[in-house]
């Protein structure tokens, strides 16, 4: 893995797992970021100085990584946190639509959990998560906020891996490329 851009300051233990969760594939694991409470915490402080003064109602965290993140976030932001899980992981109160996508190893079924008293209609949504490779997931997950009424003001991910996607449209800390 080669690191393109950095805008962290802190020292960047990432380490990459061969053959996992398949044969062929290269995982990054980006376990050791968040062990390093300095890191830790600029990534949060990025993500927050990033959303500081857009209107949104909820920053959205798909499992499990984008948890990690997502809610700090949206805690920092004073604001709520829907979690996207797969499907079955969520109480039986989802949203009707389940949104099925391709990963780089696989295909997931994903739904969102149904907002109380309330719909997404009109309400403002920020996709957070921690890595942005095949950006599948995130297309999905805007896809469907939208089909409810939503609008998906932005997306960001600690590391963007462009030679998967060379998307420029989502906010990243760490662009790389897998050499």
């Amino acid at each position: 893995m080669k690191i393109i851009r950095n805008v962290l300051k802190n020292e960047l233990n990432v380490r990459t797992e061969r053959n996992y969760p398949i044969e062929g594939i290269e995982f990054i694991d980006i376990t050791p970021l968040i062990l390093q409470k300095e890191t830790l915490n600029e990534i949060i402080e990025r993500f927050v100085e990033e959303l500081k003064g857009k209107k949104i109602d909820y920053i959205v965290a798909p499992e499990a990584r984008g948890f990690l993140f997502g809610t700090a976030v949206a805690n920092a932001l004073k604001i709520g946190c829907i979690p996207v899980r797969k499907k079955g992981k969520l109480p039986p109160t989802t949203v009707e639509i389940q949104f099925e996508y391709e990963k780089e190893y696989g295909k997931d079924i994903l739904e969102l959990p149904k907002l109380v008293n309330q719909d997404y209609k009109n309400k403002k949504f920020y996709i957070i998560d921690d890595i942005y490779a095949t950006g599948n997931t995130m297309k999905a997950i805007k896809e469907t906020i939208e089909k409810l009424g939503g609008e998906v003001i932005g997306q960001g991910v600690v590391m963007n891996i462009i030679e998967l996607n060379n998307h420029k449209e989502v906010f990243s800390l760490l662009d790389v490329n897998e050499e």
